[in-house]
């Protein structure tokens, strides 16, 4: 993923998005800490669970989230597709869908394997 043709910021706070809704502590610790390494600010993280009620969002952040969440919860309604293909290209919305799906993996790699919560560094795993 650090060579497709989103930024990576934007699959950090995809994968965050992603980690809240499977309840993955692990993976919730470690893109916390990516994203503030690389400048996210504490507000941003602190209202991503609300963020369609919030202004701190640009419109391909949006689309990102809408498309995460939609992904993840295996429910991708034509209005959805037509919506986020606004914003991305046929080739980064295949990167941005991998790049959920494998949060989604992740997230239950970790459930099943209980990694010690709280021992990630940034940037130890890129």
């Amino acid at each position: 993923m650090a060579k497709c043709s989103l930024e990576q910021s934007l699959i950090e706070l995809v994968a965050f998005r992603v980690s809240q809704i499977n309840g993955c502590a692990f993976c919730l610790d470690m893109h916390s800490k990516d994203l503030r390494a690389h400048g996210e600010t504490e507000q941003r993280l602190h209202t991503i669970r609300a963020w369609r009620e919030t202004p701190f969002f640009s419109e391909k952040e949006r689309a990102a989230l809408t498309w995460a969440e939609a992904v993840t919860n295996c429910n991708v309604p034509d209005e959805t597709y037509a919506e986020v293909r606004k914003q991305f290209s046929e080739e980064e919305l295949v990167d941005l869908t991998l790049a959920v799906s494998s949060t989604n993996l992740w997230n239950r790699i970790n459930a099943a394997f209980h990694p010690l919560v709280g021992s990630y560094q940034p940037g130890q795993y890129k």
